[in-house]
């Protein structure tokens, strides 16, 4: 008599509401890899993010809708960009499904069973989370990892490592969803942290730069006693986080007194070179394809961290060279006519600082544009008023865009961008603001010259205004 077989169990499924989201399509990329069936939603998509949802090859609807779970997914993975009302959301409660956040999942499927390796800080977070996953690959660790970006290096923004070995993740300061409040980072189980630097940022979410620093200091009660920090040593609010941490620690940077120090040798053809030494020891000297004293910060952070993992110098040193970055981070994206123009996810005002100043090392002749979008939840307030007036310093040419949603902000708390270029036009600057996005590419073509470099700095799509320069350069005459 045959015996019946038993039936196979499914693949656990997974359905991700918010899928666009650039942690969410990351983290999509691993339950698949995991084995999920996975389906997702979200609004209309536009490139990049369309093409890596679409490299997912799962279906995706183009609307939220409560039919769009029908499918008996096990969890529902609920972005942090969605809130009550949402059609999914108000579905997912009403059928009492099983409803995380994508740094739960993270945690319950991934990270547990690898070596979390969490890189958080303000600043440079993205390119710091992918040249560590870059030279630890390179120099055979093996690792997983989830970068918030476009790496160039690798074929998507995450990949699922065997278990026990490191995993890479980006660990973001920003609250996890509606229904969580806390930060991203305080999920992720961190046998090594980074802390690449503290400043108040995200004003919709803290009322001030102690609630910051609280944050951290809450994501270093995850660290185990035989883990590991490494901590800036040229951000003194980082550093201030040393005593706090329950396990050994490493600072790095340019201070005298870091652990592991480094020291900009020159700059040549686009390479930083990096001279390190570890606790006094010389470890080595890198060539870095990077611009700027911060990517050289960032540098030390990842090279600090390969250092604790125990990889070798010398596959480091021949790994570095070869990094290729991140997509929006000192990206040039077309030129014209002797003009080059770049663009830059750059939205506060440190982070504008450090690109201006990244790019006068990289192009010491050129005059220099800075086109700049009022965009996320803190630069569109007055909050920076005086920070972006000092940021903006050392560009040329400066254009401020239209402020986004600003209709959802008193007029008192906006950002008062005539003042500002104001400020900037009796320092000497050609300062203007301006509302349309194609004002703002026709008057770049009208007055661009030969020579001249051209920074765009947003943290979103900017009206579309890539595109609008690229079609505009295809019809402009040679």
């Amino acid at each position: 008599m045959w015996m019946q077989q038993p039936t196979p169990p499914r693949p656990p499924r997974a359905h991700f509401s918010g899928i666009g989201g650039t942690a969410m399509v990351a983290g999509a990329r691993l339950a698949l890899e995991a084995g999920w069936n996975i389906r997702g939603s979200d609004l209309p998509l536009y490139p990049p993010t369309s093409e890596m949802v679409k490299a997912l090859g799962v279906p995706v609807a183009t609307e939220y809708a409560a039919a769009n779970l029908d499918w008996d997914p096990d969890v529902v993975i609920i972005g942090n960009a969605l809130s009550r009302g949402n059609p999914e959301v108000e579905a997912a409660l009403e059928r009492r499904l099983h409803i995380a956040s994508l740094p739960e999942w993270l945690k319950d499927v991934v990270l547990r069973r690898r070596r979390p390796i969490a890189i958080c800080g303000t600043h440079g977070k993205t390119t710091t989370t992918a040249l560590t996953a870059f030279l630890l690959d390179r120099a055979g660790a093996a690792p997983g990892f989830l970068i918030g970006g476009e790496p160039l290096d690798f074929p998507h923004s995450a990949r699922l490592s065997d278990e026990g070995s490191p995993f890479v993740i980006e660990g973001d300061e920003y609250d996890t969803a509606f229904f969580d409040k806390r930060a991203k980072f305080l999920h992720y189980l961190p046998e090594i942290a980074v802390v690449t630097s503290i400043e108040f940022d995200h004003g919709d979410i803290y009322d001030d730069l102690a609630g910051i620093e609280r944050a951290f200091r809450l994501m270093l009660r995850q660290l185990p006693q035989t883990g590991s920090l490494a901590i800036c040593a040229d951000s003194p609010e980082a550093l201030a986080l040393r005593p706090h941490a329950p396990c050994r620690t490493l600072t790095y940077g340019f201070a005298q007194n870091a652990d592991f120090r480094g020291e900009i040798a020159h700059v040549a053809s686009g390479l930083l070179s990096l001279r390190t030494w570890r606790h006094g020891k010389r470890w080595g000297e890198f060539r870095v394809p990077l611009t700027g004293r911060h990517n050289a910060q960032n540098a030390l952070a990842a090279l600090a961290v390969a250092s604790i993992i125990g990889c070798a110098p010398d596959a480091l040193r021949q790994a570095m060279p070869d990094f290729k970055g991140v997509r929006r981070r000192m990206e040039i994206f077309a030129e014209h006519n002797g003009i080059t123009f770049v663009d830059d996810f750059a939205h506060h005002p440190t982070a504008i600082r450090e690109t201006i100043a990244a790019a006068r090392m990289r192009w010491p002749a050129a005059r220099l544009w800075a086109i700049f979008e009022p965009r996320s939840n803190t630069t569109v307030t007055n909050r920076f008023q005086g920070e972006l007036r000092e940021a903006f310093a050392q560009a040329d040419i400066i254009r401020i865009g239209p402020l986004h949603r600003a209709e959802r902000l008193p007029e008192d708390q906006r950002l008062d961008r005539t003042t500002l270029t104001q400020e900037l036009q009796s320092s000497g600057r050609d300062a203007q603001t301006v509302d349309a996005i194609e004002e703002i590419v026709a008057g770049i073509l009208e007055k661009a010259q030969t020579g001249d470099v051209v920074l765009f700095l947003s943290n979103g799509a900017f009206g579309g205004i890539f595109n609008r320069v690229k079609q505009a350069l295809e019809s402009a005459p040679e």
